[in-house]
């Protein structure tokens, strides 16, 4: 009976199909895009390769100061199999790229938005003789501001540089090498691509000869920013608030950029105050205070507090605060953790260390590739098969470095993502391990979703990020091995609001590409606060 039901439903559902199956999710890549690489005279336009991300769906232009953004001309594009764009006449004209610029992708009656835009770096410097510091470049207000001493006359300054645009720039009036009348701020245009701007240069004096701007003080660290009149013996001088005697700054320790100039302090003691003054020739500036940070260590930075939960392996003790996530929920949906405790026989907990394991999770195609991973934060939800991730935890200090201790065993890239062509090359070669480490001024933690329809993944430049650094090796590491991280800061008086520190068995895991088999070890992380 049951059968016989079975069959009648089935005929029913075998009539009423329209051949209205869904199409599947695979976005539009761009496979070939070529702009215009020289101007008439063999100066060269572009300053790297462009760049076609798939994963965003940006393309890229890193321009040189000969190339106007304004005349972008797109010589040779080509899409994936079966995609086309919506307006193809966009690339028939030259590309305005002084804003992002948006165009749709077609593939299977689905539209998608690819951004193509332009970064161009110009170098722009005024001096002028008596300068007191650096000038300040408002390229956007297209003002100059610059200062000089009290005893430099405000209707007779001599311009030594003057550059606002790029090399086939014209200014006018021609003022290098000039005596100019500052009294008044000074109007000046430059033309440039068949287009004037106007700017305005204002020139004022100072009685200050020597000003300490500030101390950007970190754990063992500390950075010092000054002004004084270029071409004067300048630098610093710094102690302990508790002491009389000054210390010198060696001039390997010191930067300068005109008359601004600036020091980084090393082997500082943590929670000391200390006091700096800036000096040049035999002028002091006023003293400032400043008292260095904390050294604080990640919790549980030797991975010895672990507990099961069910099938989950969780990285804090049963009941405690937990600090570091991993991708085990998911995984434990469709098979067991991934990331797994390392037995210790010589640890209190019986534990030390985590295991990453690159693992196909699950049977056939009801399965899905899981990499090995462990970081800051904590695993959210999942949504489907894929995770949803918060990525950092609060932290206020300023390490340096970033130490770790691993091995790596790595495996063939075994599996590669279906939504994205770009990575079906990547079969068969080694698989990578990625260990990174960020500071960022968030207001919240950074959420990862590795769904591919509303996929959202962490980049080193976002603009929330102050400090990166990363260790990748695709060879196996066979004996374990310290290594350091450098953290490049993007400035020093930012302060964090949180970190991430963030591991994986196979660098492309997010897009559920890598060796099934790879497995990273991490026995410890420590931070480093000194240079």
């Amino acid at each position: 009976m049951a059968a016989a039901l079975f069959v009648a439903t089935g005929s029913l559902f075998t009539a009423c199909i329209h051949n209205d199956l869904p199409y599947p999710w695979v976005q539009p890549n761009v496979s070939e895009f070529e702009v215009q690489a020289e101007d008439a005279d063999g100066h060269p336009l572009l300053a790297a390769p462009v760049q076609v991300d798939s994963a965003s769906r940006t393309i890229t232009m890193y321009l040189t100061e000969w190339a106007n953004p304004k005349d972008i001309r797109v010589t040779q594009w080509e899409l994936s199999d079966g995609s086309k764009c919506l307006d193809p006449q966009i690339f028939d004209e030259p590309l305005d790229l002084t804003s992002p610029v948006e165009v749709l992708f077609e593939l299977y009656n689905r539209e998608y938005t690819w951004t193509i835009s332009a970064v161009q770096e110009i170098e722009r410097y005024f001096t002028v003789a008596s300068q007191i510091g650096t000038a300040e470049i408002d390229a956007d207000a297209h003002t100059v501001t610059a200062t000089v001493a009290m005893g430099q006359p405000l209707d007779a300054v001599t311009v030594r540089s003057l550059k606002l645009a790029g090399p086939l720039a014209e200014l006018t009036p021609a003022m290098v090498g000039e005596k100019v009348d500052f009294t008044d701020p000074v109007k000046v245009t430059v033309s440039e691509f068949g287009e004037d701007t106007e700017w305005s240069i204002t020139v004022t004096q100072t009685e200050v000869s020597v000003s300490l701007e500030r101390a950007d003080a970190w754990t063992n660290v500390a950075w010092l920013y000054a002004d004084a009149e270029v071409g004067k013996d300048n630098g610093f001088e710094y102690r302990k608030a508790a002491d009389d005697e000054w210390i010198v700054v060696p001039a390997e320790w010191i930067t300068h950029d005109g008359g601004s100039f600036s020091a980084r302090l090393i082997h500082l003691e943590p929670q000391t105050t200390y006091v700096a003054r800036a000096t040049s020739d035999d002028e002091h500036s006023a003293e400032v205070e400043f008292t260095t940070g904390q050294i604080i260590q990640l919790p549980n930075s030797n991975f010895t507090d672990w507990w099961l939960d069910g099938k989950v392996w969780c990285p804090w003790v049963d009941g405690g605060e937990p600090f570091w996530g991993s991708g085990n929920k998911g995984a434990a949906t469709l098979g067991k953790s991934n990331t797994l405790p390392l037995d210790d026989a010589f640890s209190t907990t019986g534990y030390q260390g985590a295991e990453l394991q690159t693992k196909y999770i699950g049977i056939g195609v009801l399965g899905k590739l899981g990499a090995g991973n462990l970081f800051a934060g904590e695993y959210v939800r999942t949504d489907g098969t894929d995770g949803v991730l918060a990525f950092g935890r609060p932290y206020t200090q300023r390490p340096t470095k970033l130490k770790a201790r691993l091995k790596y065993s790595n495996v063939a890239i075994t599996h590669t993502s279906s939504s994205n062509p770009d990575f079906k090359y990547m079969k068969g070669e080694p698989d990578t391990c990625i260990v990174w480490c960020a500071l960022g001024d968030w207001n919240e933690p950074f959420e990862i979703r590795t769904k591919r329809t509303d996929r959202q993944l962490f980049s080193p430049t976002d603009p929330g990020v102050i400090a990166y650094g990363q260790f990748q090796s695709g060879v196996a590491i066979e004996d374990y091995i310290d290594v350091v991280i450098d953290l490049d800061y993007n400035a020093t008086d930012r302060v964090p609001k949180y970190i991430m520190v963030t591991a994986s068995a196979s660098k492309y895991g997010d897009y559920f590409t890598g060796g099934n088999g790879s497995v990273l070890t991490i026995k410890s992380y420590e931070l480093l606060y000194d240079y």
